[in-house]
């Protein structure tokens, strides 16, 4: 039996299960094969926990509201894959609870900004914005190089992170203040422990302030590390083969 767009769409009832019908398909389709699937998110060699460190950086950025303004997505098109780096990778946010991806920039996408700047260059930009960039308009944020960062709850942060599924050995729960101190006081004891649970760690003093561990030192350590885990030239190449 044969229906016209204008019999469909003058009978209410019909519309409805029609379209019913071609949700119900799509539907289908769609997640059926995920009941299938172990998991969604391809591994990616390179990817680690954040340290005791970088997690409290994390904690800092997102307090401070940096998320707002700069998300840690690249999208797959060139303009973006040209300013930024290659394009994210599911995998590079699997441990971050919540993920910084977005839909909004005011300033520019953080995903590859590890390794870009200077360490000093972070400290400056954090406590003065405009002697860095004068057109800026991000506010700034000198008083996290006086504020003293807390190491007590370190491993509570781990654990919670735990809880939701960051794999975190107990050995890294018992280690989380001194890998914390260990991470950003190159003079400390406790680095090749810190090595050996977390590869490619950058260890030094990230805010210039060798005196004191503060909340800048673990937003640099964070910033620092961020697009730096993951070897991007094994999928350059294998896309330029392609």
């Amino acid at each position: 039996m044969k229906f016209s767009h204008a019999t469909i769409e003058k009978n209410a009832t019909l519309l409805m299960v029609l379209s019913f019908l071609v949700v119900t398909i799509g539907g289908i389709i769609e997640i059926v094969p995920l009941f299938y699937l172990e998991n969604t998110i391809e591994k990616v060699e390179g990817v680690r926990p954040y340290t005791p460190l970088e997690l409290a950086g994390r904690n800092v950025y997102v307090r401070e509201g940096c998320y707002n303004c700069h998300s840690q997505m690249i999208r797959p098109f060139r303009d973006e894959v040209e300013r930024y780096g290659h394009y994210s990778l599911a995998a590079e946010s699997v441990y971050d609870h919540p993920f910084q991806w977005g839909s909004k920039r005011t300033g520019p996408d953080l995903a590859r900004v590890g390794g870009r700047y200077s360490d000093e260059w972070h400290v400056q930009h954090m406590k003065d914005p405009r002697s860095i960039v004068p057109e800026s308009i991000m506010p700034g944020y000198p008083f996290l190089a006086e504020t003293k960062l807390r190491t007590d709850d370190a491993a509570a942060h781990l654990k919670a992170m735990a809880a939701v599924g960051v794999p975190y050995s107990e050995d890294m729960l018992e280690n989380a203040v001194a890998d914390m101190i260990a991470q950003a006081d190159p003079d400390a004891d406790g680095a090749s422990g810190l090595e050996e649970r977390y590869p490619n760690v950058n260890i030094r003093d990230f805010d210039g302030n060798p005196g004191a561990i503060t909340e800048m030192d673990a937003l640099v350590a964070y910033m620092q590390m961020l697009g730096t885990l993951v070897d991007f030239s094994a999928y350059q190449a294998e896309e330029n083969y392609r």
